[in-house]
């Protein structure tokens, strides 16, 4: 059986759960706390780094990059017959656009916003000696970079029928991996960005997600609106 190691919070592993249940591919789930650095994690990633999928009979990858590369060569070399989402659709320059927008995501908007968010509110309560409330002026920071993303969020939903383009793609899943992270924390001003949050609407409402709002970690409770399809 397929495994993929994750932590429930992580944008990464958020992002590839959600593209393995859009690809219909079964994996059984082990939890893995990122602020603890065990070695049975070091000896799989050398990086330390989440996610990591181990296919039965076959690789172990690491990374959301290298994992949803892969999904989609493996699709592309094996086509199933009621496959319908491709992780990058369409011409060579709008796969180009999702890579773009992906990166955009697990790069700057995680070292913004996501990166800090889950440090000051969940990974630093948890590490020993850790601090037990957030940093206010980080979050303040965060909150404005937050802002600044979700105008973009905004426009990009304003201008395409999905956030790359006229197909969900892999853009669309790296986007809703942070701000479901971010939503999870109740720091996302959705009534500000109501184009947004039609998207994101859309997002919550495909079945691959589902699995994704069912998630809770012990000690911090989502917001009421976290997991309706109608908020």
């Amino acid at each position: 059986m397929n495994k993929l190691t994750h932590y429930p919070l992580c944008p990464f592993s958020r992002e590839i759960r959600f593209a393995l249940a859009e690809s219909d591919i079964d994996v059984t789930l082990e939890e893995e706390r990122p602020w603890e650095w065990r070695p049975e994690l070091l000896a799989i990633n050398p990086a330390g780094e989440l996610p990591v999928l181990q296919i039965e009979d076959g690789p172990t990858l690491c990374g959301a990059y290298a994992i949803s590369e892969f999904l989609s060569e493996e699709a592309l070399a094996n086509p199933a017959e009621d496959q319908s989402v491709q992780l990058f659709p369409g011409s060579l320059e709008q796969r180009a656009e999702v890579r773009r927008l992906a990166d955009w995501f697990n790069g700057k908007f995680n070292r913004e916003v996501s990166r800090e968010l889950l440090f000051e509110k969940v990974y630093a309560r948890h590490r020993p000696g850790g601090q037990a409330t957030p940093d206010a002026n980080v979050l303040r920071a965060v909150r404005t970079n937050l802002r600044y993303h979700m105008s973009y969020v905004n426009f990009l939903a304003d201008q395409r029928r999905w956030l790359a383009g006229e197909d969900l793609s892999f853009a669309d899943l790296a986007a809703a991996g942070h701000l479901s992270a971010v939503d999870y924390l109740g720091e996302v001003p959705w009534e500000e960005f109501p184009v947004a949050k039609i998207w994101y609407a859309r997002v919550k409402s495909r079945r691959a997600f589902r699995p994704l709002l069912a998630d809770r970690i012990p000690g911090v409770t989502p917001p009421e609106h976290y997991a309706d399809l109608d908020f």
